[in-house]
């Protein structure tokens, strides 16, 4: 992947995976466009549930777009079962809006409907940005994971699911997917539906020149973002046997790596950190890094391949 930190723009905050009012949500769009401006967000994707139940809805955000907020038009499809017999969730973000719905009349697999890898591959080939929802939640397995091989990232971090049933984690995927070679970013989000406090607790930075639907995309797409429960990344300087951390006050930074591989150094309000790797991060193909400050919250880079 390019070099998130070198590469040209500015970052701006977003968030990926929100529901109004037209699916499962509580809020309307106009509402739920409204709080995340006001919260500081540049841009979000309101990505209602595409069943039949709610009509396939992709809503429609443009008229709540402003000089200084942006909004990427996408869905959270649902096609075909996962090993457990649930349905899929894949999280579609820059959709076009005339995407062709799947046969998912509800939130259960039917007979004659597309799988969930048919269904991402879809959407990647109409222009999507792709991404497996909430593994731990859905009770993913790494045999459902592999399968989904049109997939951009995995969502590493979802607030509704941390807050709603202590479930929010992607790690335990997106690390074994890693190490079977897939070049996959890492993604915090809300999946924000107002019914609970599962708002504004996992966001990305993308970095991007400008703050429109198609510079953000093209920069999702190219892994140019790191995701953020609060602290900042700010520069990630890559040496042959060690990485340099530039980043808000933080405690503890970290590298990770294949296996069993991590480093850590620990400080207090640590702004630049060096992390020496040890013969496991060394040997690794790519690598992680991740910021942790003092109240506990994390900033995750997206993977640094080595080769």
């Amino acid at each position: 992947m390019m070099d998130t930190f070198n590469a040209p723009g500015r970052f701006w905050r977003g968030n990926l995976h929100t529901h109004s009012d037209r699916s499962d949500g509580v809020l309307p769009p106009e509402e739920v466009c409204r709080r995340y401006a006001a919260e500081g967000y540049d841009f979000i994707a309101l990505t209602d549930h595409f069943v039949g139940r709610y009509g396939y809805p992709i809503t429609d955000t443009r008229p709540y777009r402003s000089n200084r907020f942006s909004t990427l038009l996408g869905a959270e499809l649902h096609s075909g079962a996962l090993a457990n017999g649930e349905l899929w969730h894949i999280l579609a973000v820059g959709l076009p809006d005339a995407f062709t719905p799947s046969n998912s009349p509800e939130f259960k697999p039917v007979p004659d409907q597309e799988t969930g890898p048919e269904i991402a591959a879809r959407a990647v080939a109409a222009g999507a940005f792709v991404a497996v929802a909430h593994p731990q939640w859905s009770g993913l397995t790494l045999a459902d994971a592999r399968s989904l091989t049109a997939a951009h990232a995995v969502e590493i971090y979802n607030h509704g699911c941390h807050m709603g049933c202590d479930r929010g984690d992607g790690f335990g995927i997106a690390d074994l997917l890693l190490s079977e070679g897939r070049r996959l970013s890492l993604i915090a989000t809300d999946d924000a539906h107002f019914s609970e406090p599962d708002h504004f607790g996992g966001w990305v930075m993308v970095k991007a020149e400008e703050n429109s639907p198609e510079a953000l995309l093209e920069a999702l797409k190219a892994g140019l973002f790191y995701s953020s429960q609060g602290p900042e990344i700010r520069a990630l300087h890559v040496e042959e046997t060690a990485i340099e951390v530039e980043c808000s006050a933080a405690s503890a930074v970290m590298v990770l790596g294949h296996g069993s591989a991590g480093v850590a150094v620990h400080g207090h309000s640590m702004t630049r950190a060096r992390v020496t790797f040890d013969h496991r991060c060394a040997a690794s193909p790519w690598l992680r890094v991740t910021v942790v400050d003092a109240s506990g919250k994390r900033a995750w880079s997206n993977p640094i391949w080595k080769r």
